[in-house]
């Protein structure tokens, strides 16, 4: 897929990368992986949601890749890494991935700070507890993500309170196969309500809309089964690494509920950070916030070499 479906200009125009690389997961998928920033500075890994791709952290590598080195990869099916084959959409493939990218990009026993949005962070939720991710990974941030019950708690569908009826249909428009075609103000409006806080300025609506939409219908729809069947919840018991947990309060598609809760599950939570207004899209809705919460954990718990 061309990154010119993505913004070209500004800060949420995708910078390019110090390198590329391709991984290979346990069957065989290939990820697109990019490096950005010094070779010798601490790491940060990251992993996007679903319909995203790497240009959504477009504004944390702009930031970070000054003085980090910056690992984002495309999950399988999104951006330019090839779409799965019928039986590779599931949290056990995404944990692969993951291990895979881990393997492909860092030394034996490197750690960086991971960060999973979305479903980004129910891939570290389904991978934290294997010791080729524990050896790898210092700290962990999750932001506006889940473990279990997406579409029961999700308020994407407006004026219906929480029961069966809401839950069919949030289950229809999220696994929807319909495409969502070209990024018009409707559309826009649209991917504003349902994932973003009321007072997300336009460039970043914008930035988001043009990344969803350039998500093949087909993955999205594969991807949509995974999420409305997710049940992480022991695995998020394994997650013994420190871990901060951030989410928006306005946010519809995991709503905070989902971030306290898992603030009082994981066994090493290291802070919960609820942002003001904001909605599903934390790292574009609020980059300084997220950004910042990624330094203080690299700052943390990576100890960097002297004459690094």
């Amino acid at each position: 897929m061309s990154r010119l479906t993505h913004v070209t200009s500004g800060p949420y125009a995708p910078p390019a990368a110090a390198r590329e690389l391709t991984a290979v997961s346990a069957d065989g998928a290939r990820l697109h992986v990019e490096v950005h920033g010094p070779e010798s500075a601490p790491a940060v890994v990251l992993a996007h949601g679903w319909t995203c791709s790497t240009a959504f952290w477009a504004a944390q590598l702009r930031d970070l890749a000054t003085d980090h080195r910056v690992i984002a990869y495309d999950q399988r099916g999104h951006g330019r890494s090839a779409a799965p084959a019928a039986d590779g959409y599931s949290t056990r493939a995404l944990a692969d991935d993951l291990e895979a990218v881990l393997a492909a990009t860092l030394a034996p026993g490197e750690q960086a700070v991971l960060v999973g949005h979305s479903m980004g962070g129910m891939t570290i939720m389904a991978a934290g507890g294997r010791a080729a991710v524990r050896e790898h990974a210092a700290a962990v941030l999750l932001c506006s993500t889940g473990s279990s019950a997406l579409v029961a708690e999700a308020t994407v569908v407006p004026l219906l309170r929480a029961g069966r009826a809401r839950t069919r249909i949030t289950r229809s428009v999220l696994g929807s196969r319909a495409p969502l075609g070209p990024v018009t103000p409707l559309a826009r409006r649209i991917l504003r309500y349902a994932t973003m806080g009321p007072g997300a300025a336009p460039d970043r609506v914008e930035a988001c809309a043009r990344i969803v939409h350039a998500c093949p219908r087909d993955v999205r729809y594969g991807w949509s089964h995974v999420l409305e069947s997710l049940q992480l919840d022991v695995e998020v018991g394994e997650l013994r690494l420190p871990t901060a947990v951030l989410a928006g309060t306005a946010d519809r598609l995991t709503p905070v509920v989902h971030a306290r809760r898992l603030a009082a599950a994981l066994p090493r939570c290291v802070g919960l950070t609820e942002l003001t207004g904001a909605g599903h899209m934390t790292p574009v809705e609020a980059p300084e916030a997220v950004s910042g919460r990624i330094r203080e954990l690299v700052a943390t718990y990576i100890q960097v070499k002297e004459g690094a």
